[in-house]
């Protein structure tokens, strides 16, 4: 069985130095059970849905999924002050949503998505690295609102992580560090099992 999990940054391990990350633990987690399951960690540091959907089709061809994992979304809500909006807005967010879907069906009939992590605005408003760009919760609420109901209408898996990670578990506000990780992949575990 093939796993393939597309994201970004947080799906990558970004900040998770013991094993990379909540998809890479997956991972060694079903090796260690010496299942036949094959899991690829197909996330991107600063992908949105737009830039998901440039690669998705080239990765999941060569890799005969049986189940798509979609982790995604935080990026899309990150607010650009200079041009005073979301960096995907809400709508080209929910037609993204369709068309990686859409996608996905034709390589499997089983898709899943992994709502969006909150952060601690006291250090994401603005990010320190880029001071035009900032993360509100508000903002990453109206996205996670918006996946959970777009598998609502599909009849698709939704795996909620609001409450997963809480502010101690975010290394710089925005990624979760080891504990975040491992909190976030116990949730996955129970969910892919």
């Amino acid at each position: 069985m093939n796993i393939l999990i597309f994201g970004d940054s947080i799906t990558w391990g970004a900040y998770d130095p013991e094993q990379g990350g909540w998809a890479t633990r997956l991972r060694n987690y079903f090796e260690e059970q010496d299942e036949d399951v094959d899991v690829y960690n197909l996330g991107i540091s600063g992908d949105t849905t737009a830039d998901l959907l440039e690669r998705i089709e080239v990765e999941a061809k060569s890799r005969e999924p049986n189940l798509i994992v979609f982790a995604i979304g935080i990026n899309d809500a990150q607010f650009i002050h200079s041009t005073n909006g979301l960096r995907v807005s809400l709508d080209e967010f929910q037609q993204n949503l369709a068309k990686l879907l859409s996608t996905a069906k034709k390589f499997t009939d089983k898709a899943a998505f992994v709502g969006l992590t909150r952060v601690d605005e006291s250090k994401t408003t603005p990010i320190p690295w880029n001071t035009d760009k900032s993360y509100t919760n508000e903002n990453i609420e109206r996205l996670d609102n918006a996946i959970e109901k777009f598998c609502e209408d599909n009849k698709l898996k939704f795996i909620p992580m609001k409450s997963v990670v809480g502010n101690d578990d975010l290394i710089d506000g925005l990624h979760p560090n080891t504990a975040g990780h491992i909190k976030m992949f116990e949730r996955m575990k129970s969910e892919i099992n």
